[in-house]
Order: C-alpha cells, then sequence, then structure tokens
C-alpha cells in the first residue's frame, strides 16, 4: 500500500461564530493549503464533510459545492460526506483512501458546520436525527417537531438538552458502577479538560475549572452535569492529504498516515465498533496500543472519554480510572489524552471534530502546540465516533499518525 502524508492541516477556532459556513469553510482550506504549500489548483479530490446543514440551514445535496465557493477549489471533484459526528473523519478516510490508491497525488479532507441557530431546540433535533428513527418513534417525533414543523403532541415542550446525553449518562453510569468510579470522576474529567482548553488558542473553553465548580452545575440527565456534555459550536477544519511523490517534492514527510479503521456497528453483536476500528488502525500501521503517544478521543460527554479508552484497548476494562486519577491522561502525563481539550473544551461542531483531531495530532507530531506539546510524541491515535445504532455508536473512525524523519 503506498504512503499518504499530512502535508497541511488546520482549523478555525470552534466556537459561536458570526460567520456562515462558507466562511469558516474556505478559511481552513486556506490555511491548511498555505501549510501544505499547495494551491487549490493542485488539489485532485475533495471531500466535505458536514452533519447538520440540511435540517439547520436548508442546504442539503451540495454543500461542498455552496460552502467551497470562495475557496478557489469548484471545479475540482466534490464529493459530500454525511456520517453524522465521524463525517470528516470519514471524509479523510476517503481522502487518504484515493491517494494511497494512486488515484491522486493530493486531496483534500474538510469539515464543516454551523450549529449556532437561533432556535436551540432545532440542534438537539438534527441531533436526534443521528439515531435510528425508524425504530426509535420517540427521535422521529422529537427530529419531526423541531425540524420538520409537526406538532408536537399536547403537553410536550421543547428539548432542552440532546437525547444523545440520556444515551451517555446510561453509559456512564454503567461504567462508573462496574469500575468502581463516581460523578467526581467525571469532574475530573471536566478539569482536565479544561486545563488543556487553556493552554489552546483555538479552543471554545479556555477557562480552567475546579471539581467542585463542575459538581455544582445544572444537571442534564444524571449522573451529567452541563459541563460534562460537549458545547454546541460552530467551526471548520482541513487537511491535506498528499501522495509520497508530491510530499517528497514539497518537503512534507514528516506525519505519516500510519493506519486508519472504519467500522459500522452491527447491533446484533457485542463488539463495540471503536474497538473493530482500533483493531484494522493498530493492524495496518503495524504498531499496538502501548506504541501510542498521544490520544484525542470522541468526548461527547465526560465518561465518554473514560469507556472509549478501554475499547480501543488502550488500557485495561475498568483501568482509565486510574490513569485518570493518577495524571497518567492530564497535561505532563506520560500518555494525554484529547490535550486539544477535547470535544468537551476545543468544542464539537459536529461535521469538523473529526478533520479538528486530525489538525491537533498533525501539530503534536510537528511540535507546534506550544504550552500543551507532548514532548518527543511519535504516535498519535485520533478516535472519532457519530451516531447511536442499538446500544453503540453506530459507526466509528480510528486513525493513526506517525512523525518520521524521512
Amino acid at each position: 500500500m503506498a504512503d499518504a502524508w499530512i502535508a497541511g492541516a488546520a482549523m478555525t477556532t470552534f466556537g459561536r461564530s458570526p460567520h456562515g459556513p462558507e466562511v469558516l469553510a474556505s478559511q481552513a482550506v486556506a490555511a491548511a493549503l498555505a501549510d501544505g504549500g499547495l494551491a487549490a489548483t493542485e488539489i485532485g479530490q475533495v471531500f466535505l464533510g458536514n452533519a447538520a446543514a440540511g435540517l439547520l440551514l436548508g442546504q442539503e445535496m451540495i454543500r461542498g459545492q455552496v460552502f467551497l465557493r470562495g475557496s478557489g477549489l469548484l471545479g475540482a471533484p466534490i464529493v459530500n460526506v454525511e456520517n453524522a459526528c465521524a463525517s470528516s473523519s470519514s471524509a479523510l478516510s476517503l481522502a487518504v483512501t484515493a491517494v494511497r490508491g494512486g488515484m491522486l497525488d493530493a486531496a483534500l479532507a474538510v469539515g464543516v458546520e454551523k450549529m449556532t441557530v437561533p432556535d436551540k431546540a432545532r440542534v438537539f433535533g438534527a441531533l436526534a436525527s443521528a439515531t435510528d428513527t425508524l425504530r426509535r418513534p420517540d427521535m422521529r417525533t422529537l427530529v419531526a417537531t423541531t425540524t420538520l414543523g409537526e406538532a408536537r403532541p399536547a403537553g410536550e415542550g421543547a428539548p432542552t438538552a440532546s437525547a444523545f446525553m440520556d444515551h451517555y449518562a446510561h453509559k456512564g453510569a454503567v461504567y462508573l458502577e462496574k469500575a468502581g468510579g463516581d460523578v467526581h470522576d467525571l469532574a475530573r474529567v471536566v478539569v482536565k479538560s479544561r486545563a488543556f482548553g487553556a493552554l489552546n488558542p483555538a479552543a471554545q473553553f479556555t477557562t480552567p475549572t475546579t471539581v467542585e465548580e463542575v459538581l455544582a452545575g445544572r444537571v442534564i440527565s444524571d449522573p451529567l452535569r452541563l459541563s460534562m456534555c460537549a458545547p454546541i459550536g460552530d467551526g471548520a477544519a482541513a487537511v491535506v492529504v498528499v501522495s509520497d511523490r508530491l510530499a517528497k517534492r514539497l518537503g512534507r514527510r514528516s506525519v505519516r498516515v500510519a493506519g486508519q479503521g472504519i467500522v459500522s456497528n452491527d447491533p446484533t453483536t457485542p463488539d463495540f465498533p471503536a474497538g473493530l476500528a482500533a483493531a484494522k488502525a493498530f493492524i495496518q500501521a503495524g504498531v499496538g496500543p502501548h506504541d501510542i503517544d498521544v490520544v484525542e478521543v470522541h468526548d461527547a460527554a465526560a465518561p465518554a472519554e473514560l469507556f472509549c479508552l478501554e475499547e480501543i484497548g488502550l488500557c485495561p476494562e475498568g483501568g482509565a480510572l486510574g490513569l485518570l486519577r493518577d495524571g497518567v491522561t492530564g497535561p505532563g502525563g506520560r500518555r494525554p489524552v484529547n490535550p486539544s481539550g477535547g470535544l468537551l473544551s476545543r468544542g464539537h461542531p459536529v461535521g469538523a471534530t473529526g478533520c479538528g483531531q486530525i489538525v491537533e495530532l498533525a501539530d503534536q507530531l510537528r511540535g507546534r502546540c506550544s504550552a500543551r506539546q507532548v514532548p518527543g510524541a511519535r504516535l498519535a491515535l485520533a478516535q472519532n465516533s457519530g451516531g447511536i445504532l442499538g446500544d453503540h455508536e453506530a459507526v466509528a473512525v480510528v486513525t493513526i499518525l506517525e512523525r518520521t524523519t524521512r
């Protein structure tokens, strides 16, 4: 299999933005192309990930062509990718596959999302559409009444939180009971996340917090407090993937895509999609979990960081609590997790999240992360998941990047 390299990577600040997706996407693309030393005309194919613009902005079907009008990329083949919160990591997987297969020398993966709209209930309804609405009539009703204009059932008010938080609350409570943890451990995840976010100028939340402050927050779905849930926000991220031939010419052979795995959930099996995707990525990269130096996982809620680490094999079952309590996964720890601040602090504009993780890890491997830099990082892993199908995420993507000296 031919090598694929990350030649350029960039993102906007995540959070509430006055700009729409066209400006956000163009900003991220321009910065990524400049980082990679390429012109827009040199990109052979573009894959744009977006999850919710159809329901939130009324833009369906040709999102990439519309959102990239100001980028200089029109004329290139643009493929639109919608895969829930894993939209842009799925776009990256397609870009890497195209380059590795020798179809082209340069591909671009872009993720963009505009989630701050006047009616927040519409956001919660749009997120609910990332479930199996054919088998969840409650989710179908939520989507219809918040985004499609159908009347709400008598006595039912507008949603005040994402239905996904009920899922994470239940899964988190089960995890804590089995692992011997409690709500204070979930608060510690947030404290760690905010400590990293305070070191990341592109993060949505950059103010440190305490366990007491976290636990004093509004209960969203017990045991989850407000700051234990990823925030609504806007943003874009872009990653330039190039062939070995072009990487040599550009002098950009420092971050290699060593392995990737993408898996959809099969609810008839007990398997964790993230675990299956990680196994594929490890085999492809020829490394094991013990080799990974820095990690970005899909912490859409605080407990997800803990059980995701275990599902992808980075620690034994029940072991994530010990890593958290001992500071192993925090600033200065021997295996930092979510040094960007993660979804909890960097933010979670869902269609941009996957590429946002890759921007962080590529920068870590290139030594560009200043105060949050992981010294000597050589292997980095990103786990990005999306949707709910059965008891687990509908799709999981794991990407392993390697710093090289070629």
